[in-house]
This record gives structure tokens, C-alpha cells and sequence, in this order.
């Protein structure tokens, strides 16, 4: 038995296991410290955890299955032929992998939170909503009409946004009224 587990495949299992952990540990708390920091909901620190925990724990395994030396040629052609699978689904609708990757952005740099009262300045159809989530995809609004809007992440990382705080609308709807309405001067 003592033999068994003193083969280089347990040792290196054991070592990448504690290595994914401790790693997926310390995001875990860095996320958790950065959320008190900046006010972030508990439920995007647990969207954030999962999607790293993912990556973590998939490249853990792929590294667990090259040490206990499955044919690495078999092995590759597999993961070669997922990716190409994969990267084809993923380019098809390339949104997907947008949305998840502007979530992380939301997430740590942009400063507007669930709760906060925003307008969303787009040409073609602009809102102005309160942010009651943020998901990994998309971000759902709530009107002054009581409608549900869900909005995807990336598109509001490419439109201007404008917290409104208590104003009832942006600066910028403000100047537009004004241009156009020719009774205000």
C-alpha cells in the first residue's frame, strides 16, 4: 500500500490538487476581499468564484490525466477536436464568450452597481432603468414602468452609461430637449 502511494503519478496528483485549490482558495478570497472593497452583491462574488473554479478545476484535470500518462497522441487529438468544436460553436455566436468576458469587467472595474439608477445612451433605444442584477451574460434593468429589461453585458461596455443618481434624466437627454425645443429659449 505505502508503495502504491509513493509513485510520482500520486505525488504529482496530490501536488496539482493542492496547487488548484489553493489557488481557487486565494481568488476566492481576493474576490471576496475586492467585493467589501467596491460593494459588489454576494451573488456576482459566487458568479465570479464559478466561473474561475471552472477553469481551475478543468485544467487541474487535463494536467491529472497527462500525469497518469494516457496516450498523449489519443489525448491531444481529443482535446484538439473539442476545441475545434468549441472554437467553431464559440465563433458562431461570438456573444457568448463576449458577454461572460464583459462580466468580469463589470465585475472589477466599472463603477456603477446593482441599485443604481442608469441610462443606457444608445441611438436606437435608450433606457433608463435601475440595475436590479448583474449575471454572467447579462444585466437585468427594471423601468419606472415596472418592465423587465435584460441587457447583455457587452453591449454595455460599448454604450455610454450615465448613473443618474436622483436626476431624472442625463445631462445629455437635458441638451437634446433644449436643441430641439425651440420654445426653451
Amino acid at each position: 500500500m505505502k508503495a502504491y502511494l509513493l509513485q510520482p503519478e500520486v505525488i504529482a496528483t496530490l501536488i496539482i490538487l493542492i496547487v488548484a485549490f489553493s489557488i481557487h482558495r486565494s481568488i476566492i478570497w481576493s474576490a471576496g476581499k475586492l467585493s467589501k472593497k467596491v460593494e459588489r452583491s454576494k451573488l456576482r462574488k459566487q458568479y465570479l468564484n464559478r466561473y474561475v473554479g471552472y477553469v481551475i478545476w478543468t485544467m487541474a484535470m487535463i494536467s491529472i490525466i497527462l500525469v497518469w500518462g494516457l496516450k498523449r497522441d489519443g489525448f491531444w487529438v481529443a482535446l484538439g477536436s473539442t476545441f475545434a468544436v468549441v472554437g467553431v460553436a464559440l465563433f458562431a455566436n461570438w456573444s457568448i464568450l463576449s458577454n461572460v468576458t464583459a462580466s468580469f469587467i463589470l465585475y472589477f472595474t466599472f463603477p456603477y452597481k446593482i441599485g443604481d439608477r442608469v441610462r443606457i445612451h444608445d441611438k436606437d433605444l435608450p433606457v433608463t432603468a435601475v440595475i436590479e442584477d448583474i449575471k454572467g451574460f447579462y444585466t437585468i434593468l427594471r423601468t419606472a414602468e415596472g418592465e423587465l429589461i435584460t441587457y447583455p453585458n457587452n453591449l454595455l461596455l460599448q454604450k455610454g452609461v450615465s448613473i443618474l443618481y436622483n436626476r431624472e434624466e442625463s445631462i445629455f437627454d437635458i441638451d437634446k430637449h433644449e436643441e430641439t425645443d425651440p420654445t426653451a429659449r
